[in-house]
Protein backbone atom coordinates (compact mmCIF):
# COMPACT_ATOMS: atom_id res chain seq x y z
CA UNK A 1 0.00 0.00 0.00
CA UNK A 2 3.02 2.32 -0.26
CA UNK A 3 6.18 2.81 -2.30
CA UNK A 4 8.57 2.95 0.65
CA UNK A 5 11.34 0.41 0.94
CA UNK A 6 10.68 0.49 4.70
CA UNK A 7 7.61 2.50 5.81
CA UNK A 8 7.51 4.44 9.06
CA UNK A 9 5.02 1.93 10.45
CA UNK A 10 2.92 -0.98 9.28
CA UNK A 11 -0.16 -2.88 10.46
CA UNK A 12 -0.81 -6.62 10.30
CA UNK A 13 -4.55 -7.31 10.09
CA UNK A 14 -5.00 -11.03 10.64
CA UNK A 15 -7.84 -13.28 9.51
CA UNK A 16 -8.93 -13.39 13.15
CA UNK A 17 -9.20 -9.60 13.15
CA UNK A 18 -11.25 -9.65 9.95
CA UNK A 19 -13.52 -12.40 11.24
CA UNK A 20 -14.11 -10.56 14.52
CA UNK A 21 -15.32 -7.48 12.63
CA UNK A 22 -17.33 -9.52 10.14
CA UNK A 23 -19.10 -11.32 12.98
CA UNK A 24 -20.06 -7.95 14.42
CA UNK A 25 -21.32 -6.76 11.03
CA UNK A 26 -23.35 -9.96 10.51
CA UNK A 27 -25.06 -9.52 13.86
CA UNK A 28 -26.12 -6.04 12.79
CA UNK A 29 -25.51 -4.00 15.96
CA UNK A 30 -22.91 -1.39 15.01
CA UNK A 31 -23.12 1.49 17.48
CA UNK A 32 -21.82 1.32 21.06
CA UNK A 33 -23.06 -1.87 22.70
CA UNK A 34 -22.02 -5.14 24.36
CA UNK A 35 -18.66 -5.50 22.60
CA UNK A 36 -17.74 -2.01 23.75
CA UNK A 37 -18.45 -2.99 27.36
CA UNK A 38 -16.32 -6.14 27.02
CA UNK A 39 -13.53 -4.13 25.39
CA UNK A 40 -13.61 -1.70 28.32
CA UNK A 41 -13.44 -4.53 30.85
CA UNK A 42 -10.42 -6.05 29.10
CA UNK A 43 -8.70 -2.67 28.84
CA UNK A 44 -9.23 -1.99 32.55
CA UNK A 45 -7.75 -5.40 33.37
CA UNK A 46 -4.82 -4.85 30.98
CA UNK A 47 -3.96 -1.38 32.32
CA UNK A 48 -4.63 -2.18 35.97
CA UNK A 49 -7.29 0.47 36.51
CA UNK A 50 -10.78 0.19 38.00
CA UNK A 51 -12.44 2.07 35.15
CA UNK A 52 -11.82 2.26 31.39
CA UNK A 53 -14.22 4.29 29.24
CA UNK A 54 -13.77 3.99 25.48
CA UNK A 55 -14.34 6.95 23.16
CA UNK A 56 -14.01 7.86 19.49
CA UNK A 57 -10.37 9.03 19.50
CA UNK A 58 -7.38 9.85 21.65
CA UNK A 59 -8.19 13.53 21.21
CA UNK A 60 -11.72 12.89 22.51
CA UNK A 61 -10.17 11.10 25.49
CA UNK A 62 -7.99 14.12 26.29
CA UNK A 63 -10.97 16.47 25.83
CA UNK A 64 -13.21 14.46 28.16
CA UNK A 65 -10.43 14.05 30.72
CA UNK A 66 -10.15 17.84 30.94
CA UNK A 67 -13.93 18.24 30.95
CA UNK A 68 -14.46 15.62 33.65
CA UNK A 69 -11.68 17.18 35.75
CA UNK A 70 -13.62 20.46 35.77
CA UNK A 71 -11.15 22.62 33.87
CA UNK A 72 -12.66 25.74 32.38
CA UNK A 73 -12.22 29.45 31.61
CA UNK A 74 -9.63 31.12 33.82
CA UNK A 75 -7.79 27.86 34.50
CA UNK A 76 -4.31 26.93 33.29
CA UNK A 77 -2.96 23.48 32.50
CA UNK A 78 0.80 22.91 32.21
CA UNK A 79 1.74 20.86 29.13
CA UNK A 80 5.15 19.91 27.70
CA UNK A 81 6.04 21.83 24.55
CA UNK A 82 7.38 18.70 22.86
CA UNK A 83 4.29 16.62 22.11
CA UNK A 84 1.52 16.30 19.55
CA UNK A 85 -0.79 19.31 19.45
CA UNK A 86 -3.80 17.41 20.87
CA UNK A 87 -2.17 17.48 24.33
CA UNK A 88 -2.39 21.27 24.44
CA UNK A 89 -5.60 21.59 22.42
CA UNK A 90 -7.49 19.65 25.09
CA UNK A 91 -7.16 22.60 27.48
CA UNK A 92 -8.47 24.98 24.83
CA UNK A 93 -11.46 22.73 24.12
CA UNK A 94 -12.81 23.41 27.63
CA UNK A 95 -11.91 27.11 27.74
CA UNK A 96 -8.72 26.73 29.78
CA UNK A 97 -5.25 27.85 28.69
CA UNK A 98 -2.27 25.58 28.08
CA UNK A 99 0.98 26.78 29.65
CA UNK A 100 3.93 25.18 27.90
CA UNK A 101 6.88 23.87 29.86
CA UNK A 102 10.20 22.34 28.85
CA UNK A 103 11.33 18.73 28.51
CA UNK A 104 14.43 17.25 30.08
CA UNK A 105 16.57 17.30 26.94
CA UNK A 106 18.24 15.01 24.39
CA UNK A 107 18.74 12.21 26.94
CA UNK A 108 15.04 12.11 27.90
CA UNK A 109 12.34 13.71 25.75
CA UNK A 110 9.71 13.75 28.51
CA UNK A 111 8.40 16.57 30.69
CA UNK A 112 10.78 18.29 33.13
CA UNK A 113 9.23 18.17 36.61
CA UNK A 114 11.38 21.05 37.86
CA UNK A 115 10.21 23.25 35.01
CA UNK A 116 6.61 22.31 35.77
CA UNK A 117 7.15 23.58 39.32
CA UNK A 118 8.43 26.90 37.94
CA UNK A 119 5.30 27.35 35.79
CA UNK A 120 2.74 26.93 38.60
CA UNK A 121 0.65 30.05 39.23
CA UNK A 122 -2.54 30.73 41.24
CA UNK A 123 -4.47 29.90 38.04
CA UNK A 124 -2.86 26.48 37.53
CA UNK A 125 -5.45 23.74 37.86
CA UNK A 126 -3.84 20.74 36.19
CA UNK A 127 -0.67 19.23 34.74
CA UNK A 128 -0.65 17.00 31.68
CA UNK A 129 2.16 14.44 31.64
CA UNK A 130 2.86 13.08 28.15
CA UNK A 131 4.48 9.64 27.92
CA UNK A 132 6.35 10.45 24.73
CA UNK A 133 7.17 7.68 22.24
CA UNK A 134 5.98 5.04 24.70
CA UNK A 135 8.41 6.01 27.51
CA UNK A 136 6.86 6.82 30.88
CA UNK A 137 7.32 10.35 32.16
CA UNK A 138 8.24 10.78 35.83
CA UNK A 139 4.63 10.77 36.97
CA UNK A 140 5.51 9.66 40.50
CA UNK A 141 7.41 12.92 41.03
CA UNK A 142 4.63 14.83 39.28
CA UNK A 143 2.10 13.14 41.56
CA UNK A 144 3.94 14.49 44.60
CA UNK A 145 4.15 17.97 43.06
CA UNK A 146 0.47 17.99 42.14
CA UNK A 147 -0.56 16.80 45.59
CA UNK A 148 1.57 19.52 47.18
CA UNK A 149 -0.17 22.22 45.11
CA UNK A 150 -3.62 20.56 44.99
CA UNK A 151 -3.46 20.11 41.21
CA UNK A 152 -5.03 17.49 38.97
CA UNK A 153 -2.66 15.16 37.11
CA UNK A 154 -3.80 13.99 33.67
CA UNK A 155 -1.67 11.43 31.82
CA UNK A 156 -1.48 11.56 28.03
CA UNK A 157 -0.87 7.87 27.35
CA UNK A 158 -1.70 8.06 23.63
CA UNK A 159 1.69 6.62 22.64
CA UNK A 160 2.30 4.42 25.65
CA UNK A 161 -0.31 1.75 26.35
CA UNK A 162 1.28 -0.86 28.61
CA UNK A 163 4.37 1.21 29.45
CA UNK A 164 5.54 0.72 33.01
CA UNK A 165 6.11 3.59 35.41
CA UNK A 166 8.43 1.48 37.54
CA UNK A 167 9.83 -2.03 37.55
CA UNK A 168 7.09 -3.18 39.93
CA UNK A 169 4.81 -3.24 36.90
CA UNK A 170 2.55 -0.26 37.59
CA UNK A 171 1.46 1.11 34.24
CA UNK A 172 0.90 4.55 32.78
CA UNK A 173 -2.64 5.82 33.16
CA UNK A 174 -2.88 4.69 36.80
CA UNK A 175 -1.00 7.49 38.62
CA UNK A 176 -2.95 10.58 37.59
CA UNK A 177 -6.60 11.23 38.31
CA UNK A 178 -7.22 10.49 34.62
CA UNK A 179 -5.36 8.86 31.75
CA UNK A 180 -6.07 9.29 28.04
CA UNK A 181 -5.19 6.58 25.49
CA UNK A 182 -5.34 6.43 21.69
CA UNK A 183 -6.06 3.52 19.35
CA UNK A 184 -5.00 5.39 16.21
CA UNK A 185 -3.44 3.36 13.39
CA UNK A 186 0.19 4.12 14.37
CA UNK A 187 -0.28 3.02 17.97
CA UNK A 188 0.55 -0.29 19.60
CA UNK A 189 -3.15 -1.21 19.95
CA UNK A 190 -4.73 0.19 16.81
CA UNK A 191 -8.29 0.03 15.49
CA UNK A 192 -8.05 2.98 13.05
CA UNK A 193 -9.65 5.58 15.32
CA UNK A 194 -10.55 5.26 18.98
CA UNK A 195 -9.45 6.10 22.49
CA UNK A 196 -10.02 5.45 26.15
CA UNK A 197 -10.06 7.29 29.48
CA UNK A 198 -8.76 5.47 32.55
CA UNK A 199 -9.43 6.46 36.14
CA UNK A 200 -9.68 5.00 39.63
CA UNK A 201 -12.41 7.50 40.53
CA UNK A 202 -15.91 6.15 39.93
CA UNK A 203 -17.46 9.63 39.75
CA UNK A 204 -14.96 10.73 37.09
CA UNK A 205 -15.62 7.54 35.12
CA UNK A 206 -19.37 8.10 35.23
CA UNK A 207 -18.92 11.68 34.10
CA UNK A 208 -16.82 10.60 31.11
CA UNK A 209 -19.44 7.97 30.23
CA UNK A 210 -22.16 10.60 30.41
CA UNK A 211 -20.35 13.24 28.36
CA UNK A 212 -19.24 10.88 25.57
CA UNK A 213 -22.87 10.42 24.44
CA UNK A 214 -24.70 13.76 24.60
CA UNK A 215 -25.13 13.52 28.40
CA UNK A 216 -27.96 11.03 27.84
CA UNK A 217 -29.09 9.16 30.92
CA UNK A 218 -29.44 5.96 28.88
CA UNK A 219 -27.81 4.56 25.77
CA UNK A 220 -29.21 3.12 22.55
CA UNK A 221 -28.27 -0.43 23.58
CA UNK A 222 -30.16 -0.02 26.86
CA UNK A 223 -33.27 1.16 25.08
CA UNK A 224 -32.92 -1.60 22.48
CA UNK A 225 -33.09 -4.18 25.26
CA UNK A 226 -36.20 -2.55 26.70
CA UNK A 227 -34.45 -0.71 29.53
CA UNK A 228 -34.98 3.00 30.16
CA UNK A 229 -37.54 3.70 27.41
CA UNK A 230 -37.33 7.38 28.28
CA UNK A 231 -34.21 9.41 28.94
CA UNK A 232 -33.07 12.80 30.14
CA UNK A 233 -30.29 15.18 29.06
CA UNK A 234 -28.45 16.33 32.15
CA UNK A 235 -25.48 18.28 30.75
CA UNK A 236 -23.89 19.47 27.50
CA UNK A 237 -22.34 16.33 26.06
CA UNK A 238 -20.71 15.18 22.83
CA UNK A 239 -20.87 12.40 20.29
CA UNK A 240 -17.57 10.75 21.25
CA UNK A 241 -18.80 7.15 21.11
CA UNK A 242 -16.70 4.31 19.77
CA UNK A 243 -18.55 1.77 17.62
CA UNK A 244 -18.90 -2.01 17.88
CA UNK A 245 -16.74 -2.99 14.87
CA UNK A 246 -13.82 -1.05 16.35
CA UNK A 247 -14.43 -2.61 19.76
CA UNK A 248 -14.46 -6.04 18.08
CA UNK A 249 -11.19 -5.27 16.30
CA UNK A 250 -9.68 -3.99 19.53
CA UNK A 251 -10.63 -7.15 21.40
CA UNK A 252 -9.07 -9.29 18.68
CA UNK A 253 -5.86 -7.29 18.57
CA UNK A 254 -5.50 -7.17 22.37
CA UNK A 255 -4.71 -10.89 22.31
CA UNK A 256 -1.46 -10.06 20.46
CA UNK A 257 -0.63 -6.81 22.25
CA UNK A 258 2.11 -8.20 24.49
CA UNK A 259 3.72 -10.05 21.59
CA UNK A 260 3.52 -6.97 19.37
CA UNK A 261 5.13 -4.80 22.05
CA UNK A 262 7.95 -7.30 22.49
CA UNK A 263 8.46 -7.38 18.71
CA UNK A 264 8.76 -3.60 18.74
CA UNK A 265 11.22 -3.77 21.62
CA UNK A 266 13.34 -6.26 19.68
CA UNK A 267 13.59 -3.80 16.79
CA UNK A 268 14.55 -0.98 19.17
CA UNK A 269 17.25 -3.11 20.80
CA UNK A 270 18.73 -3.87 17.38
CA UNK A 271 18.76 -0.19 16.45
CA UNK A 272 20.38 0.81 19.72
CA UNK A 273 23.04 -1.91 19.58
CA UNK A 274 24.21 -1.03 16.08
CA UNK A 275 23.87 2.76 16.39
CA UNK A 276 25.31 3.14 19.89
CA UNK A 277 28.75 4.40 18.87
CA UNK A 278 27.90 6.17 15.61
CA UNK A 279 29.40 9.69 15.59
CA UNK A 280 26.89 12.46 15.11
CA UNK A 281 23.89 10.36 16.13
CA UNK A 282 22.26 10.20 19.58
CA UNK A 283 19.52 7.97 20.92
CA UNK A 284 17.59 9.20 23.98
CA UNK A 285 16.81 7.16 27.11
CA UNK A 286 18.82 4.25 28.48
CA UNK A 287 18.58 0.47 28.34
CA UNK A 288 16.47 0.27 31.50
CA UNK A 289 13.95 2.69 30.02
CA UNK A 290 13.83 0.56 26.87
CA UNK A 291 12.65 -2.42 28.92
CA UNK A 292 9.86 -0.37 30.56
CA UNK A 293 8.73 1.31 27.34
CA UNK A 294 6.21 0.00 24.81
CA UNK A 295 7.83 1.81 21.86
CA UNK A 296 5.50 3.94 19.80
CA UNK A 297 8.43 5.34 17.83
CA UNK A 298 12.24 5.41 17.66
CA UNK A 299 13.68 8.93 17.82
CA UNK A 300 17.28 9.66 16.86
CA UNK A 301 18.99 13.03 17.20
CA UNK A 302 21.45 14.62 14.82
CA UNK A 303 23.86 17.44 15.68
CA UNK A 304 21.55 20.29 14.61
CA UNK A 305 18.55 21.09 12.43
CA UNK A 306 20.55 21.41 9.23
CA UNK A 307 22.12 17.98 9.75
CA UNK A 308 18.72 16.51 10.66
CA UNK A 309 17.10 17.87 7.49
CA UNK A 310 19.90 16.50 5.29
CA UNK A 311 19.64 13.18 7.08
CA UNK A 312 15.88 13.03 6.49
CA UNK A 313 16.25 13.80 2.80
CA UNK A 314 18.91 11.11 2.44
CA UNK A 315 16.70 8.57 4.21
CA UNK A 316 13.85 9.47 1.88
CA UNK A 317 16.10 8.98 -1.14
CA UNK A 318 17.01 5.56 0.25
CA UNK A 319 13.36 4.56 0.57
CA UNK A 320 13.20 4.81 4.36
CA UNK A 321 10.25 6.82 5.67
CA UNK A 322 10.61 9.14 8.66
CA UNK A 323 8.78 11.94 10.46
CA UNK A 324 9.33 14.45 13.26
CA UNK A 325 7.47 16.58 15.83
CA UNK A 326 7.74 20.40 15.80
CA UNK A 327 7.79 22.12 19.20
CA UNK A 328 4.31 23.43 19.99
CA UNK A 329 5.42 27.02 20.53
CA UNK A 330 6.66 27.20 16.93
CA UNK A 331 3.02 26.94 15.76
CA UNK A 332 1.24 30.26 15.25
CA UNK A 333 -1.66 29.24 17.50
CA UNK A 334 0.57 28.35 20.46
CA UNK A 335 3.28 31.01 20.47
CA UNK A 336 1.48 32.87 23.25
CA UNK A 337 1.48 29.72 25.41
CA UNK A 338 5.28 29.74 25.84
CA UNK A 339 7.19 31.80 28.43
CA UNK A 340 9.07 34.91 27.23
CA UNK A 341 12.44 33.21 27.73
CA UNK A 342 11.39 30.38 25.43
CA UNK A 343 11.71 26.64 25.89
CA UNK A 344 15.25 25.88 24.72
CA UNK A 345 15.39 22.15 25.34
CA UNK A 346 12.06 21.49 23.64
CA UNK A 347 13.15 23.54 20.66
CA UNK A 348 16.52 21.77 20.53
CA UNK A 349 15.13 18.24 20.52
CA UNK A 350 12.38 19.21 18.05
CA UNK A 351 14.94 20.56 15.60
CA UNK A 352 17.46 17.74 16.02
CA UNK A 353 15.29 14.62 16.00
CA UNK A 354 13.51 12.38 13.53
CA UNK A 355 11.85 8.98 13.83
CA UNK A 356 13.09 5.69 12.39
CA UNK A 357 10.65 3.04 11.12
CA UNK A 358 9.09 0.84 13.77
CA UNK A 359 6.33 -1.75 13.74
CA UNK A 360 5.67 -5.24 15.07
CA UNK A 361 5.80 -6.59 11.51
CA UNK A 362 9.43 -5.65 10.86
CA UNK A 363 11.78 -8.54 10.14
CA UNK A 364 15.57 -8.77 10.12
CA UNK A 365 15.75 -7.73 6.49
CA UNK A 366 13.75 -4.57 7.26
CA UNK A 367 15.96 -3.77 10.23
CA UNK A 368 19.10 -4.32 8.18
CA UNK A 369 17.76 -2.10 5.39
CA UNK A 370 17.05 0.74 7.82
CA UNK A 371 20.38 0.45 9.59
CA UNK A 372 22.39 0.26 6.38
CA UNK A 373 20.62 3.35 5.08
CA UNK A 374 21.04 5.22 8.37
CA UNK A 375 24.76 4.47 8.56
CA UNK A 376 25.24 5.53 4.95
CA UNK A 377 23.29 8.76 5.51
CA UNK A 378 25.08 9.67 8.75
CA UNK A 379 28.43 9.34 7.02
CA UNK A 380 27.33 12.02 4.54
CA UNK A 381 25.90 14.49 7.09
Amino acid sequence: MNDWRVPLTDIAVTEEDVEAVLECLREGWLTMGPRTRTFEQELARRIGTPHAVTVSSGTAALHLACQAAGLGPGDEMIVPAFTFVASASAARFVGAEPVLCDVLGPHDLNIDVEDVARRITPRTRAVMAVHFCGYAADVLALRELCDEHELILIEDCAEAIGARVEESGRQVGTVGELGAFSFFSKNQLCVGEGGMVSTADEELAERVRLLRSHALTSGTWDRHRGHDPVYDIVDIGFNFRIDEPRAALGLSRMQRLDADIEARRTVVRAYRERLAEVPGLEMPWDDQAVELSTHFAVPVLLSDREARDRFREDLKAGGVQTTWYPALHTFSEYRQSAPPEGLPRSLEVAERHCMLPLSATMNEADIDAVLETVLSCVSRV
